[in-house]
């Protein structure tokens, strides 16, 4: 990876470090992130919180978009789809895999399978990324 991407890739916003969201893998092609299930990402049932998954999902198709942009570009969510299946236990991993289905000039079309620690898949989030230009030309890389 150039040195570029690699920088877009460590550069994870606050929220991402908040959930504890790392880095396993980072590529044009694909975006792993894994997250750790503890307690206050939890809902009342003991498990992972839905939001937790969007946010986990959105911070892992935010990033992929971003290896996929010219500088000076940047990304906004314009649409999220999240499938529960499955629930993930306090204690266990979450990892989200991050693969693209349409890579546009204006918009970027991301599904990101979420995993538990067995390999088994508790969520599926289809989400849109729309291009942006920043008006004073800088963008965030």
């Amino acid at each position: 990876m150039d040195e570029r991407l690699q920088r877009v890739a460590e550069a994870q916003p606050e929220f991402a470090l908040h959930i504890g969201a790392t880095v396993v893998e980072a590529t044009p092609e694909r975006v792993i992130f894994d997250m750790p299930v503890t307690p206050v990402l939890a809902n009342r049932n003991g498990v992972l919180h839905g939001g937790a998954i969007m946010g986990l999902a959105d911070n892992a198709g935010g990033t992929a978009t971003f290896l996929n942009l010219p500088e000076g570009r940047s990304t906004t969510t314009l649409e999220s789809k999240t499938n529960f299946m499955r629930p993930i236990r306090i204690g266990d991993v979450a990892r989200a895999t991050c693969e693209p289905l349409h890579l546009g000039k204006t918009i970027q079309v991301w599904q990101t399978t979420v995993t538990r620690g067995d390999g088994k898949v508790a969520a599926i989030v289809t989400q849109t990324q729309m291009i942006l230009d920043w008006k004073d030309g800088t963008g965030p890389n």
